[in-house]
């Protein structure tokens, strides 16, 4: 980093960190609201009846429509206010939540889910590109970022608790409905201590290139569905191509604009680049194992929705501490290093859930998944830190976008990658298990997931249906352990990735640091571009 330009960066102010923790609210509600949703799959399950593919949806179609608006809302900030698109997004998702919560069908949630997911894309690149112009210092920077990324653990770590609660007394609906009361208070709370922050030179919204980012990842999407469901076919392939070259046709038209919808200019640098693809990948392994263990919990070991969000509390913890650590283990080593010693540890745990049983395996899945977390965490936080710093702060919220992006589609692409890797071994070894003398429906439904399984053993008789029952749970678990395998070798990749391509990047301590005025309240994007890596 230039010395000078990092000796001119201004320290914040205690206005700045007090509005940081407005900022949070939104990652806190994002976090509670998909952990809870975990748990609250069973009695959904029953009560809406959707298949397997359906049950697919309504988990990840929340994050392929974040990471479809993401970039057109993180550009929308930089044009009419960050803190007034945060306004927007947080009173949208408020009454999102509540419909939501009343669907009456399994297609009526995934139509409110994706509207949660429009919604929930105006938050978090507004919260990011807030951070990055509230604090310019590179080392507050961090510290900033390990903070807002400890209160998505938090989310994780209260949500499967007070989802649990409410599960135990209440229907399904509930668990959207915590988010109500968080977007009131973030709605009185903007105003009052956030301030704003646009681009005056930014150009006009360009809707043709909103309109071929959706087409870019919504048909690729159905592709790799429809291939989970049915295999390999015309119709799946066809859409995954069209949406490859869609992608190709609207990268160049982003590069021929003024004002471009993604600043792909960005990607040159490599320490952006290589960040982006690390936490895409890394949250694929998380979003798709989370989804797995909760299941395991509930319909494997029999869990009740409160006793699995306690069995989730040591490992949401675990990644708490390694958000925690990551800012000051990372002023003593570059890092790359941090970054890819955290991948190594993660990639640890997951070995260890390839190796979970049917019976008693509740300790070592939660073991494997403490180690896993903890790996993470580091990755997460430095990793959102170097994509923020190789952006000058007039394209913070381009920048931001993109690193939600990675993320959240990482985490739905793990949750259909992952959980269809589960699906395939789970319908593979229950098929030749099935007695022969079943109902065709009995037979349609254990077949298609362990789900299925577990709500038609009531209509068998006692010995039959615990037989049924166990056959289920064993071949889920193997599904379990191979998505613990594959995302062990991803963890490896990973680690070496980090290694190599982010070694370069110095530690925050031989950073130096003088103190400067805080950025105004109410400050533009005018102020001087920071330093990048």
């Amino acid at each position: 980093m230039d010395v000078n330009a990092s000796e001119a960066e201004p320290r914040a102010s205690r206005r700045e960190w007090i509005g940081l923790a407005v900022l949070t609210l939104p990652t806190l509600l994002l976090s509670l609201d998909l952990n809870v949703l975990y748990l609250a799959l069973p009695q959904l399950s029953a009560d809406l009846a959707p298949d397997a593919a359906q049950l697919l949806w309504i988990m990840d179609i929340y994050g392929f429509m974040i990471a479809g608006f993401l970039v057109t809302m993180g550009t929308l900030g930089d044009r009419i206010g960050r803190r007034r698109l945060l306004m927007i997004g947080a009173a949208a998702f408020g009454v999102a939540s509540v419909i939501a919560a009343y669907s009456s069908s399994a297609e009526m949630l995934i139509a409110t889910r994706a509207l949660l997911g429009v919604a929930g894309a105006t938050l978090m690149p507004s919260t990011l590109s807030l951070i990055s112009n509230m604090f310019r210092n590179p080392q507050q920077r961090t510290m900033a970022i390990g903070l807002w990324m400890s209160c998505f653990m938090i989310g994780a770590i209260i949500g499967p608790l007070v989802g649990g609660v409410l599960l135990e007394s209440f229907w399904w609906g509930g668990v959207f409905l915590l988010g109500v009361p968080v977007m009131v208070v973030l709605l009185v709370a903007a105003p009052l201590l956030l301030p704003e922050y646009r681009n005056p030179e930014a150009g006009r919204l360009d809707l043709f290139s909103v309109v071929l980012s959706l087409a870019t990842i919504l048909p690729f999407v159905y592709g790799l569905k429809e291939l989970a469901k049915d295999g390999f076919g015309v119709r799946p392939i066809l859409a995954m191509v069209a949406g490859v070259v869609i992608g190709v046709i609207f990268v160049a038209r982003q590069r021929r604009l003024t004002s471009p919808l993604l600043e792909v200019r960005l990607f040159a640098n490599r320490t952006f680049s290589a960040a982006l693809g690390i936490m895409l990948l890394g949250g694929s392994t998380i979003g798709g194992i989370a989804l797995l263990f909760a299941q395991y919990a509930q319909l494997v070991e029999g869990l009740s929705p409160l006793r699995a969000g306690l069995w989730m509390l040591p490992y949401a913890v675990s990644m708490l501490v390694g958000s925690m650590l990551a800012p000051v283990v990372a002023q003593k080593f570059a890092p790359g290093y941090v970054v890819a010693g955290g991948m190594a540890i993660a990639a640890v745990g997951f070995a260890l859930l390839s190796q979970v049983g049917t019976a008693g395996g509740l300790g070592l899945a939660v073991t494997g998944l403490v180690i896993v977390y903890l790996g993470f965490g580091p990755g997460a936080v430095l990793g959102t830190d170097l994509i923020i710093g190789a952006a000058p702060p007039e394209r913070a919220g381009s920048a931001s976008s993109m690193s939600e992006t990675s993320t959240e589609l990482g985490v739905a692409l793990g949750v259909a990658v992952l959980g269809s890797v589960g699906t395939a071994v789970y319908r593979s070894e229950i098929a030749p298990a099935l007695p022969a003398d079943l109902p065709a429906q009995v037979r349609e439904a254990a077949g298609d997931s362990l789900a299925g399984a577990s709500a038609v053993t009531g209509q068998l008789s006692e010995q039959t249906g615990s037989a049924l029952l166990e056959a289920a749970r064993a071949a889920f678990t193997s599904g379990f352990n191979m998505a613990g395998l594959v995302s062990a070798v991803i963890a490896v990749i990973l680690a070496v990735a980090s290694a190599l391509l982010l070694r370069r990047v110095r530690p925050a301590a031989e950073e130096p640091v003088v103190d400067a005025p805080a950025v105004p309240a109410g400050g533009t994007d005018e102020t001087p571009a920071s330093a990048r890596r």
